[in-house]
């Protein structure tokens, strides 16, 4: 890991909107993604998810810098919900980055100068009519549809392996943490964020392809929910390193 690439200081956000859709697949095929020291998040010891989020931020900038010095910029993170016990025998709850997307080239240097996080620049749109969105990318080859309606009951996807949204929403991200490995140097650098007015909102998914996903080949996956939060400030404090 660089000596830059560790969060080295704390970053606010305004999130205009997150869509997440959390994927279901077969612990025996995900768990090779994750390396040690952490360990699936697992659902009745079988599955494991992999998770899409989609956001929309505001006024990106370290912490405590003015509004007007922020950037706005559009992320995408492919994340895996991970578990990781410290050094202290603490159990933590998280995620695990597998690729970053951003719309502008700006996000892709800096990001990729104080993470790992992977961040690639791609184009990205967004449009909204009525109750629905649709979120889209030639590039990255990805398109989705989805409906914000509220009147009537939400249904999960017919595949999700929730019994309930209340299970559901057990896995919805982000997670408090972030997790990333310095194999070297046998540690583990926690990203712990802080948000408010967390509310996730379920939605009604129309179409969803991701090129990223599929790639995968997975033989066991299966949608299992799909949310979208507005309207968040965030924050991410600054890295730090436990001895794994």
């Amino acid at each position: 890991m660089l000596n830059l690439q560790k969060h080295p200081f704390a970053v606010e956000a305004y999130f205009e909107s997150s869509t997440i859709l959390t994927f279901a697949v077969a612990k025996e095929e995900l768990e090779k993604y994750v390396p040690k020291p952490l360990t699936l998040d697992l659902y009745e010891d079988k599955w494991g998810f992999l998770t899409i989020a989609m956001v929309k931020t505001k006024d990106l900038r370290p912490k405590g810098f003015p509004k007007f010095l922020g950037n706005d910029f559009f992320l995408i993170g492919y994340r895996i919900f991970v578990r990781y016990q410290t050094s202290t025998g603490k159990n933590l709850r998280g995620l695990y980055i597998l690729k970053s997307e951003t719309n502008k080239l700006k996000m892709e240097l800096l990001g990729n100068l104080f993470t790992r996080y992977a961040y690639t620049t791609t184009d990205i749109s967004q449009k909204t009519e009525g109750h629905h969105v649709e979120i889209q990318s030639d590039k990255s080859k990805f398109t989705m549809l989805y409906s914000r309606k509220t009147d009537g009951e939400m249904k999960l996807p017919v595949n999700s392996v929730f019994p309930s949204w209340k299970e559901a929403r057990r896995f919805v991200g982000p997670l408090p943490f972030t997790f990333e490995i310095d194999q070297t140097k046998n540690q583990v650098l926690i990203i712990e964020g802080v948000r408010e007015n967390w509310t996730a909102q379920p939605i009604e998914l129309i179409t969803a392809k991701f090129d990223f996903i599929d790639r995968f080949n997975f033989r066991h996956i299966q949608l299992s929910n799909a949310f979208e939060i507005r309207d968040v400030p965030y924050y991410w404090k600054k890295g730090v390193f436990d001895l794994c």
